[in-house]
């Protein structure tokens, strides 16, 4: 069973008090977020990772306000009581503060999101600070930013050197006085998201940080066996989806071919009588 009454920022903050493990997953859909509060998951995350998994691009640049808006407006209909997070796309915070602000509301009035999350460094932290100033509560993105692979040279770990480490720890700080509400840190060594996560009283999720956090995501498609490109090494793998689809697509296929389906248990019948009236024209 999912939890009972809905979670919110609060819960999150009682839960780090408490040393008590915050599990978050990604949805994209209704029926995924069914589940994912039936399994009893405390956040769900509309990652733009759906540009990926779903939609088969490269990279999670093509996701659009447009698409994550209605997307994260379904997982709220399918999990009402979990913390919903919307994840800003590329483009949708980088250009103006203004223009932040207006899209981050999006999430929260038109898919009924308790948060949203952007990827940034200190360079941001003015945009972080507008969207605090409007009640918008801030999810900050760091280490490993998806959406600056190419200014990054690819996916690669961050922090790996004391003053990369060190440069992560100060802007947490910044962020955490310009107003965001928690943090992610993607793909970092253990060691700084230690640091990070002691250093501040805000949730702090990781995304492949070890395990110092106060609760973990990964993408569930990842997770679950039904990505087609590789995975990062610390998704863990409790299902084999994919293979389990196209089994079931085969033995489908198997019996239409074969004539085993449609059977009499898969088919209307009619009224007594009115077969036989049918057959005779009458």
């Amino acid at each position: 069973m999912g939890p009972r009454e809905k979670v919110t920022l609060a819960t999150l903050r009682a839960k780090k008090r408490a040393g008590q493990k915050i599990v978050v997953l990604t949805a994209y859909d209704y029926p995924t977020a069914v589940a994912e509060q039936e399994a009893g998951v405390d956040a769900i995350l509309v990652g733009d990772s759906v540009a990926q998994v779903l939609l088969g691009h490269d990279s999670t640049l093509p996701a659009t306000m447009d698409l994550m808006v209605a997307l994260a407006a379904a997982v709220r209909r399918g999990a009402p009581h979990v913390y919903l997070i919307g994840d800003m796309p590329f483009l949708s915070y980088q250009v103006t503060p203004a223009e932040a602000v207006r899209n981050a509301g999006r999430f929260m009035t038109h898919a009924g999101c308790d948060a949203v999350k952007v990827e940034c460094d200190a360079r941001l932290v003015d945009t972080v600070a507008a969207m605090a100033r409007a009640s918008i509560p801030v999810m900050v993105h760091m280490g490993l930013r998806p959406q600056s692979i190419h200014q990054l040279g690819g996916y690669r770990s961050q922090g790996r050197n004391a003053d990369d480490a060190q440069r992560l720890l100060q802007d947490a700080r910044q962020m955490e006085q310009a107003g965001a509400v928690a943090l992610l840190l993607e793909a970092m060594p253990p060691e700084p998201a230690r640091m990070i996560t002691e250093s501040t009283e805000l949730p702090v999720i990781g995304c492949g940080a070890g395990p110092y956090c106060d609760g973990h995501v990964v993408v569930l498609h990842d997770m679950v066996g039904l990505s087609l490109g590789p995975v990062p090494r610390f998704v863990p793998r409790y299902a084999e989806l994919l293979s389990e689809l196209k089994s079931a697509v085969e033995r489908y296929a198997a019996d239409i071919r074969s004539g085993a389906y449609p059977a009499a248990e898969h088919c209307y019948q009619m009224a007594a009588g009115q077969a036989e009236r049918l057959e005779s024209g009458k």
